[in-house]
């Protein structure tokens, strides 16, 4: 690759083709008027997301909305996708200099972005633990949608990051009753951590005025139905790309007048869409991650330059892995 004498050179990783990852060499112009130039310290793999990105399982119909704001390529392949970066910024806008901020940028060892997208970090919190941002963001977002009130019973199904932290959320809003449910037995530690219950399938307990379903399982789906009681919000957080769910709309589901809703991040929950922008929730998911008690949903930290070897690991559903922070040097 020839490189102008004025860019530096950053390394991306990209994915090429169906389980097929790689690094790859970019060229990076300084940072033009209003932009800042930002070294990476950490991102994370989100592993819901990019499963499907990785195994090529994006559905045709989703091509365009599912575009993260700095991805390049398109769908299916080649991509280089992600949106959990957090650096420090080394040049460019005089009120972020030197600061740490999170963007919503794919893995890549520096980058250049408009200073209104980087977030910066509070001090309380450490760069590691800001990785969690996006997944806050999406709780954030899904929680705002589920209006869950006090005193309310609420189960949510799915330990995963998003699932966790929907629940550490709710369990904040006094009076509260929040069981975490996964059929991980391990979760438990998670969940008492977070401050919350903990239940595997079928010993949870029902009649739930809110169940948030984040498992990404039609399993998870049929649980959360289950534990509704009369005329409760069942709110799906899963997106399962191009997989067919069957879900169990018969027996009591109209009788109990169940109410099935979906959220998704892309756009600012209804109920608060007149007030905020996105950027004004990030910022608040930001803000939210004071609190070390969150340390517990990330795994150790794997090198950025390993990942071509690690990755597949890394999104296997049955490594268990929460939230799987990149580090890079």
């Amino acid at each position: 690759m020839a490189v102008s004498a004025s860019a530096d050179i950053a390394s991306a990783l990209w994915y090429h083709g169906p389980g097929q990852v790689e690094i790859r060499r970019e060229e990076l112009a300084p940072p033009a008027a209003g932009e800042v130039r930002v070294k990476t310290i950490y991102s994370a793999i989100s592993r819901g997301t990019e499963s499907l990105v990785f195994g090529g399982r994006v559905p045709v119909s989703e091509f365009e909305r599912m575009r993260a704001p700095f991805m390049q390529g398109d769908f299916p392949f080649p991509v280089k996708y992600g949106y959990a970066a957090v650096g420090r910024v080394e040049s460019g806008g005089e009120a972020l200099l030197g600061k740490n901020v999170f963007a919503l940028f794919p893995h890549q060892t520096a980058f250049n972005i408009p200073a209104s997208a980087a977030v910066p970090l509070p001090e309380a919190v450490p760069p590691r633990r800001a990785v969690l941002a996006a997944n806050m963001e999406t709780a954030l977002n899904g929680v705002w949608d589920a209006a869950p009130a006090p005193a309310d019973r609420i189960a949510v199904i799915g330990a995963g990051v998003v699932g966790s932290l929907v629940a550490y959320l709710c369990g904040q809003i006094p009076g509260t009753d929040v069981t975490l449910v996964d059929n991980n037995p391990s979760r438990a530690r998670i969940a008492g951590t977070l401050g919350v219950s903990f239940a595997e399938p079928g010993k949870a307990r029902g009649d739930c005025d809110l169940i948030v379903h984040a498992s990404g399982s039609p399993d998870g789906l049929r649980t959360a139905l289950e534990l509704g009681g009369d005329e409760a919000t069942v709110l799906e957080m899963s997106w399962y790309g191009d997989a067919a769910v069957t879900a169990m709309l018969g027996g009591s589901f109209h009788s109990r007048r169940l109410r099935l809703v979906s959220s998704q991040v892309g756009r600012v929950a209804p109920s608060h869409r007149p007030r905020w922008t996105r950027v004004r929730r990030l910022a608040a998911a930001v803000a939210l991650l004071n609190d070390q008690r969150l340390d517990a949903l990330l795994a150790p930290a794997v090198a950025f330059g390993d990942l071509p070897d690690h990755l597949p690991g890394i999104l296997d559903a049955k490594a268990g892995i929460l939230c799987q922070p990149v580090v890079y040097s």
